[in-house]
């Protein structure tokens, strides 16, 4: 398989040829920013290094609509861009979920809300029991965060000092229940940075900062959706 890198520049075209789950659309173009930051600067892994132990681990829970986060995979050589002219084909590898075992470095299947943040719990407990330094980051949506599960994976991060794992909420204002304090503080124990969602000078600042004793949550907020 040859894979070329592509000029962040034309994420936005990528996007584009990926047609068939426009619904989503909000969706993927909310993320597309932190993505584009997150593997151009931050996490540490690419193409060659997708089944290295000690690599970074990206896990999208925000699993619906993953237009954005192939659109990234591609810019990035981690899969041929012209897979993305077939997106849920019956032959094609881009499900309207992502597939772990069908997309070189997707790190796990997701689709169903509140599921990520427990197995990057999960991911970030694995990797410190043998000693690697790998970090693991988590991107979910506003909304999902009112999904129960959650709240128990960010009480047991906080409790487990998982001071390697990040999670990345992007905020579109699309929460249900909101919260008194904004989104942050529905993470007790954790640090917490909020920025301009767009701004990827402050996107790559907060992603990178880390306390050494307890998980970080990023907030990333966009426009509102809809």
């Amino acid at each position: 398989m040859t894979t070329t890198a592509v000029n962040p520049d034309l994420l936005g075209t990528l996007l584009t040829r990926l047609t068939g789950d426009e619904k989503h659309a909000p969706s993927a173009y909310s993320t597309l920013d932190v993505l584009w930051v997150l593997y151009d600067r931050v996490l540490r892994v690419s193409p060659d290094t997708v089944d290295d132990p000690d690599r970074d681990r990206f896990l999208l829970s925000k699993g619906h609509g993953p237009a954005g986060y192939y659109a990234v995979l591609a810019a990035k050589g981690f899969i041929p861009v012209d897979w993305l002219d077939d997106l849920g084909g019956p032959e094609s590898p881009l499900g309207h979920h992502p597939d772990r075992v069908l997309i070189p470095g997707v790190e796990i299947g997701t689709g169903s809300l509140g599921h990520g943040l427990g197995l990057g719990v999960g991911t970030a407990l694995g990797l410190r029991a043998q000693g690697l330094d790998a970090r693991t980051f988590v991107l979910l949506g506003d909304a999902e965060l009112d999904e129960g599960s959650n709240h128990e994976a960010i009480a047991y991060a906080a409790a487990a000092r998982l001071d390697k794992l990040t999670a990345i909420v992007i905020d579109n204002q699309s929460s249900t229940h909101g919260w008194p304090g904004g989104i942050a503080s529905r993470f007790p124990g954790w640090t917490a940075s909020t920025v301009d969602g767009r701004d990827h000078e402050a996107i790559e600042i907060a992603l990178r900062q880390r306390d050494r004793d307890r998980p970080h949550v990023v907030v990333a907020a966009v426009e509102k959706k809809g």
